[in-house]
């Protein structure tokens, strides 16, 4: 599986439409491995959404990274209502550092 992965997305507004532009010119993304998920309601989600720049207490800075494979270690942030999906590769910080939005 592969995502396509972007560096300090301030909320889930702008990392839709940096995929929509990525995907239109055909990146191709990194290879992940989703070592966590956290289901979150909907408020909880778009409170999270809406900030992607706030500390969560559900990602350690161990959260991120990369595997010896090349892969993109991430947490999976799921919508209990909606069901969208967003990977976070915290990269040794608190926050979603790194994130992209899981298109399956």
């Amino acid at each position: 599986m592969r995502a396509l992965f972007g560096r300090k997305f301030s909320n889930l507004r702008e990392l839709r439409e940096a995929t929509e532009g990525a995907l239109e010119v055909r990146q191709k993304g990194q290879s992940y491995k989703v070592t966590k998920e956290v289901v979150l309601q909907d408020e909880e989600f778009r409170a999270f959404a809406s900030d992607f720049f706030a500390d969560q207490d559900w990602i350690s800075p161990e959260s991120g990274g990369v595997t010896p494979q090349g892969e993109v270690r991430c947490i999976r942030v799921i919508n209990a209502k909606t069901g969208t999906k967003v990977l976070v590769n915290s990269e040794g910080y608190e926050f979603p550092r790194y994130t992209a939005l899981e298109l399956t």
